[in-house]
């Protein structure tokens, strides 16, 4: 009997089966990144810290404050609070601390010693830098994603029961026809309190009869009118207030209780966004200088001081390069029914940019520090 030899089991063979040298990542290789980053538990505080307990702990201390003193602080939550909190808070630290996670995924290697154990393994460089994307993004994505919820659920269910234009409570959603039926029957305050043209002869409230013209909070003061002249009747101030009404309510038709479905939606997948830029920007840059701390820094310094000053600054014959700034392209795709998240007037202090060039500048963004960070992955010494 012939016992046939064992196979010689080659290198290139092994190298095959368990796809070594493919810039694919494999499953295990994102997870084993993965687990790396979850266990920083510094960056990780940092990340739910701010992304989730900074946001909660503001709106549970007014809930408690309004539980308080209902009359001296207002409802915890509704559209304003949210609009707010989205575009003032979770947009600028939503991207900080994902840059930061990037920032650590791309450096965590070489700061720590491991890059040379981890080339002698003879996984393919580019499948090592690959695999940080998928496993930072599983941090980042859900960690957002929560602190999203929890700030949309407090300002859902915490909301306004009235609506409060110009310090009139105004009933919500009404159509252009109810808010002037509802402004005939309230002539009077709509006259005094709304945005609309100086009527001679109304007395606004317990205010005495003064000179015409603007109050300290830009308010119209109405005065008695001239000795012996006429004051005006209840149907030409009805017909008065229904003109006011009209007036304001493009003004009016922008104001909710709480914050609709659909832009909650638009304004969730907008803050992932740019959490993602942050976070493979981040893993880029900090790949390419090859340490953590002052990609950090950079990454700060992009989002805080140099874009919002892009964004306003017009430089004769560089107004382009402004356009290049990721961040002016994330503003620019913002939903309309958010403040402005780089501050100042929508639509007027912000450099001009097509839709299509902001979405350009963002997969470009994307791509370039992707290539570039892998591109010294793979040319740097072991």
């Amino acid at each position: 009997m012939t016992i046939a030899p064992n196979p010689v089991v080659t290198a290139d063979a092994t190298s095959l089966r368990d796809r070594r040298g493919s810039w694919i990542p494999t499953g295990a290789m994102v997870a084993t990144r993965f687990m790396e980053l979850r266990k920083r538990r510094g960056v990780m505080s940092a990340l739910i810290g701010v992304v989730i307990g900074i946001p909660t702990l503001f709106l549970v201390i007014r809930v408690i404050l309004h539980a308080a003193a209902p009359k001296t602080y207002g409802p915890a939550g509704g559209y304003d609070i949210y609009t707010h909190l989205v575009a003032g808070v979770l947009y600028v630290f939503g991207f900080i601390v994902a840059a930061t996670l990037g920032c650590t995924a791309g450096a965590i290697d070489l700061n720590e010693g491991m890059f040379r154990h981890l080339v002698v393994t003879g996984r393919s460089r580019l499948a090592l830098y690959l695999a940080r994307i998928p496993a930072g993004l599983a941090i980042v994505v859900p960690i957002v994603a929560t602190g999203y919820a929890i700030v949309c659920a407090f300002c859902v269910f915490a909301a306004p029961t009235t609506l409060n234009y110009q310090g009139l409570s105004v009933p919500a959603g009404l159509s252009r026809a109810g808010l002037e039926t509802w402004a005939g029957e309230h002539a009077n305050a709509v006259l005094c309190d709304f945005n609309g043209p100086i009527v001679i002869g109304l007395t606004c409230g317990n205010r005495p009869p003064g000179p015409i013209g603007k109050g300290p909070d830009g308010q119209i003061i109405v005065g008695a009118g001239p000795a012996g002249s006429t004051p005006p009747t209840a149907a030409q101030l009805r017909a008065q207030a229904v003109q006011v009404a009209d007036r304001n309510y493009a003004d009016y038709s922008t104001l909710f209780l709480r914050p609709p479905a659909g832009l909650m939606v638009k304004a969730g997948l907008w803050i992932e966004l740019e959490a993602v830029i942050g976070f493979v920007v981040g893993l880029g840059l900090a790949s390419l200088l090859g340490q953590r701390t002052i990609a950090v820094v950079m990454m700060i310094v992009l989002e805080i001081i140099l874009t919002p000053i892009a964004a306003r600054a017009r430089i004769p014959h560089f107004e382009n390069a402004q356009r290049a700034f990721v961040g002016l392209a994330t503003a620019h795709i913002e939903p309309g029914a958010l403040p402005l998240a780089l501050g100042g007037d929508r639509g007027v202090d912000l450099l001009h940019e097509s839709t299509t060039v902001a979405v350009f500048v963002i997969v470009a963004w994307l791509v370039g520090w992707t290539i570039l960070g892998a591109w010294r992955m793979i040319t740097r010494d072991a």
